[in-house]
């Protein structure tokens, strides 16, 4: 079953859940949130928005076997391997494999993502 057909909606409705660190390779956790947008069960292709509470901070190198794209639209992420901060309005495209993390938040950070392509 592909992804759901929606014409614009407000995703008001749509429920706020905890993100356990396992279900994002190392970004979850105490103070990480999600909202499913649309999502394929058979693919796991999804599009979720990600909203980390200020304090979070991640240990783990994080590296997908899918595609992942995600446009920062509120607060910051500093990615401490790289050594290097990311805020609203920046935008990442990252191929499978793409190492990045780990994160400090020093303010809350919210995310739209995109994952899709799993090896």
């Amino acid at each position: 079953m592909p992804k759901p057909e929606l014409e614009f909606f407000r995703p008001d409705h749509l429920p706020w859940e905890a993100v356990a660190a396992s279900a994002t390779g190392g970004a979850g956790g105490p103070g990480v949130r999600q909202k499913i947008l649309s999502r394929d069960p058979d693919t796991g292709d999804l599009t979720r928005l990600l909203q980390f509470e200020a304090g979070v901070e991640t240990t783990e190198t994080i590296a997908h076997d899918f595609w992942e794209e995600v446009w920062i639209l509120e607060g910051e992420l500093i990615d401490l391997g790289k050594k290097q901060s990311f805020t609203a309005g920046m935008y990442a495209c990252r191929p499978p494999g793409m190492l990045h993390g780990p994160y400090r938040v020093p303010k809350s950070c919210m995310t739209l993502e995109i994952r899709y392509g799993k090896k």
